[in-house]
């Protein structure tokens, strides 16, 4: 299981997305627990029992149980806040200082550096498409000492997990 066989398993309408995974699973602005984790949080925020399992299988031999159990708690959290966030945001001012009201304590102990926490989170909130948090976890790792370019490379990560999941949900109603 790996993301080898995701790419094997891609149809000719989808070799960009075959290179893309390629590329980034070689990522040179991420270091092996900030990628691995990503390609994690990704793949959970899918909801795809294969992309899930062919990522976390090879996962498993670049991140410790640790940083596996981080990225699976940024998935989730994120599933949460993202959709509490974006609405918080939508129904506009009035409920701008409204008290979230969620429990969200993995945020602050994710039993993995911050940044790299922090950097997972980014990749599922563009995937989720909440604004809010995007922007809120990209200043955190930015003052944490990430580049811009590993912030785009978190993101371009949930870009791709996604678009793959798709091709993998199209093949499967096939």
């Amino acid at each position: 299981m790996s993301i080898d066989n995701l790419k094997n398993a891609m149809p000719e309408y989808a070799k960009d997305q075959k290179l893309n995974i390629g590329t980034l699973a070689r990522s040179t602005e991420l270091n092996e627990e900030q990628l691995w984790g990503a390609l994690v949080a990704a793949a959970a925020a899918t909801k795809n029992s294969t992309v899930i399992s062919e990522i976390v299988d090879e996962a498993k031999d670049h991140l410790s149980a640790e940083a596996l159990e981080a990225a699976f708690g940024a998935a989730t959290v994120m599933a949460m806040n993202n959709v509490a966030y974006r609405s918080r945001h939508m129904l506009g001012d009035d409920y701008s200082n409204v008290k979230m009201g969620l429990r969200m304590n993995i945020i602050s102990k994710p039993g993995v550096e911050k940044a790299n926490f922090e950097l997972w989170s980014i990749t599922v909130s563009a995937m989720n498409g909440c604004e809010a948090c995007l922007a809120s976890h990209a200043q955190v790792v930015l003052e944490e000492g990430l580049t811009k370019e590993q912030v785009w490379e978190a993101v371009k990560i949930g870009a791709v997990i996604n678009a793959v999941a798709t091709v993998v949900d199209i093949e499967d109603a096939r």
